[in-house]
């Protein structure tokens, strides 16, 4: 999981703001850290899957005698009690793409942050009107794994809808293909080793989870990182985290709509899913709300400021009926949206927010999630069927 990258770049931008003043202001309040400095960290690209059609390019035999992959198979055997014969005929079998070589690849020229551009890409009719059918041909298992897991039908619909806009798009590269050749032949770029460690994961994670679940590795699809299914999954977050919801004693996330739910909602609950509770809350608009929430916007998706601190800083929130005093205590994160020649927007993000991001680290991803479940949600109140024009 789904840890894909996609041709947007959204690594985090820089954030020039009035430090200064917000300095001053944060340390007689004890809001910056001993360094008096707020982290600029980078956030990766996005995991959706856009539909995009590569003609792949494959090598054939490139992993067969090959001393690499010869002891990863060694390991595979002591480890998992493998079959090395079974393992050297199928490497043999496996073919290098040239193809996922080259997407993982960073853009030679990255463009800036746009969350105008991202949000239209994913909160627009056809998404909608597809969100609309899905949850209403699969309303009860989505209500069974909202009571069952506590995570509400429009936060599994946001997933599943801007993964693959509800399976349209899942991918046709052969798994065992790209984890292979992300795993050996990773391009050589600053995160390279990272990188191949966890593709190597996923290749083990694929061959354990295929051979367990009897299916021939070599007819696994995904993405062009390995994502499997209507919730792009990776093999790893298949073994930790799919569930069979169907009741059919398999577990298919490119076919089985009910087995996509169920891990969807499975994997948020195991990463932190707060039921009944907000995804984000809404900051003023004034000029002061919106420079504390600059400053204070450091790119870290785990909730760090209190409701409390922030107030206390002098910052309003656009949110009717919200206990402010009640609620003073729990965590946050401020979430900058950037838009090049706009005023970056901000909100809020709570442990919710944070579990969105365990599922891409991307704000824009997270946010686009909750969006787009809210827009479906409030059609299917609306009474639509998802039958609109496209």
């Amino acid at each position: 999981m789904t840890f894909q990258f996609a041709s947007l770049d959204l690594t985090a931008p820089t954030r020039p703001i009035r430090r200064a003043f917000f300095a001053s202001l944060f340390c007689a309040l004890g809001l910056l850290s001993s360094t008096g400095s707020f982290a600029q960290s980078q956030q990766p690209q996005s995991s959706t899957s856009q539909g995009q059609v590569f003609e792949e390019e494959i090598v054939p035999q490139r992993y067969a005698n090959n001393p690499n992959v010869d002891a990863f198979i060694n390991d595979m055997v002591a480890r998992y009690d493998f079959d090395s014969a079974a393992l050297h005929d199928l490497f043999g079998r496996v073919s290098y793409s040239a193809t996922a070589a080259k997407l993982v690849l960073p853009s030679p020229t990255p463009s800036a942050k746009n969350w105008r551009a991202y949000q239209s890409r994913f909160i627009e009719p056809i998404r909608i009107n597809a969100g609309v059918k899905f949850w209403r041909a699969n309303q009860a298992t989505l209500q069974r794994a909202a009571t069952q897991f506590g995570v509400p039908p429009e936060v599994i619909v946001g997933i599943i809808g801007v993964e693959t806009i509800y399976g349209r798009f899942m991918g046709n590269f052969r798994a065992l293909d790209v984890l292979t050749t992300l795993t050996f032949d990773y391009p050589n770029t600053p995160n390279r080793i990272e990188r191949m460690a966890t593709f190597r994961k996923n290749l083990e994670d694929l061959l354990v989870w295929t051979r367990d679940s009897q299916i021939d590795p070599t007819t696994v699809l995904g993405s062009y990182t390995g994502a499997i299914g209507i919730p792009q999954f990776l093999p790893s977050s298949i073994v930790q985290y799919a569930v069979d919801y169907d009741g059919n004693s398999r577990i298919d996330l490119r076919a089985s709509p009910a087995d996509a739910i169920g891990s969807v909602a499975n994997y948020l609950k195991q990463n932190g899913w707060e039921p009944g509770r907000p995804v984000v809350w809404r900051i003023a608009g004034d000029v002061g709300s919106q420079g504390i929430a600059q400053a204070a916007a450091d790119g870290s998706p785990e909730p760090h400021w209190s409701l409390a601190q922030l107030t206390k800083a002098g910052m309003l929130l656009n949110e009717p009926g919200l206990n402010i005093e009640a609620e003073a205590p729990t965590p946050l994160t401020v979430v900058d949206l950037p838009t090049p020649g706009r005023a970056t927007e901000y909100t809020l993000g709570l442990k919710n927010f944070y579990a969105l991001t365990r599922y891409n680290r991307s704000f824009f991803y997270a946010l686009a999630v909750y969006q787009l479940g809210e827009a479906v949600k409030a059609r299917m109140i609306a009474g639509d069927t998802g039958t609109n024009p496209q």
